[in-house]
């Protein structure tokens, strides 16, 4: 039997202390809140209610929570458009290149989201870079309205989200086996058909996982419709912040956090149950 050593069992101890006191107990926190009622001095106080839940069925969240839904959706189309060629591309190159393009993929992680986000604000606002080269080139004759719109909120989350949908997409790339596409080719199937029956069924759990990579966290990402959507374009995120640090709500807040967890929860098991199919049809294709 083996016995744990020291630097074993703190390990542990230090790892399961900072899962239960950072993790588990603000959760815990955040779910017992959102069956409280709001009170002026202390945040939160008892009875127990279901009227945050209820209040989530209000017209007007629900339009926020379908309208975040929306622009997540569209950016994670956006992403894996832009993501997936380029990710073939990039492991197609020789192997000595590849860490390069990787390497300029995750260089805009050493830069904060929120000062990026604010790049792209100089970059689409009426004086901005956009509009003065469009008019130095001729396109246009008066500064388009790019900021404040659906348009900037989609674009500034495709830019910060986008390296997220090639790393994983590259990861499966790089698995593909090249003798699979050339059996492929030698049985008569072209490139079309080839990319449909071959590549895309032995990509597609990266497809998924970058999918969810993306549009969990584009659903609330706040800041980037408060700095660039305005008013009219926003996030569950920005429900979620307004009600804890503006409107002082922390029960309705708690509860909307809460069923953006939920949310996440079941696209999370439908990914998990997703790639398990698909390994057991590779499975059953290969026996075959």
């Amino acid at each position: 039997m083996k016995t744990r050593t020291p630097f074993k069992t703190a390990v542990l101890t230090v790892t399961w202390g900072w899962m239960i006191i950072f993790v588990l107990l603000p959760n815990l926190l955040v779910f017992s809140s959102s069956f409280l009622q709001r009170d002026e001095l202390e945040f939160v106080r008892l009875p127990v209610t279901l009227e945050n839940y209820t209040r989530l069925l209000d017209p007007l969240y629900g339009g926020v929570m379908l309208h975040s839904l929306w622009m997540a959706a569209v950016t994670t189309v956006v992403c894996l458009l832009l993501g997936y060629p380029f990710a073939f591309a990039v492991s197609r190159f020789p192997a000595r290149l590849k860490p390069l393009l990787i390497f300029l993929v995750i260089v805009p992680f050493w830069t904060n989201s929120l000062v990026r986000t604010y790049a792209m604000k100089l970059l689409l606002s009426t004086n901005g870079i956009v509009n003065d080269l469009l008019i130095t080139i001729g396109l246009i004759d008066e500064p388009l309205r790019m900021l404040y719109t659906e348009g900037a909120v989609i674009a500034g989350l495709v830019y910060i989200l986008l390296p997220f949908m090639i790393l994983p997409l590259y990861a499966v790339f790089e698995q593909l086996r090249r003798d699979l596409l050339e059996a492929s080719y030698d049985l008569g199937a072209g490139r079309w058909e080839t990319f449909v029956r071959v590549v895309l069924p032995l990509t597609l759990p990266g497809v998924i996982a970058g999918c969810l990579l993306v549009m969990l966290p584009a659903m609330g990402m706040f800041f980037t419709a408060d700095v660039l959507g305005g008013a009219k374009n926003l996030l569950v995120g920005n429900i979620i912040k307004n009600q804890f640090l503006d409107a002082r709500d922390w029960p309705f807040g708690a509860a909307a956090s809460l069923m953006l967890t939920i949310v996440m929860a079941l696209l999370l098991l439908a990914y998990y149950r997703s790639v398990k199919l698909i390994r057991r049809r590779g499975n059953d294709v290969a026996l075959a």
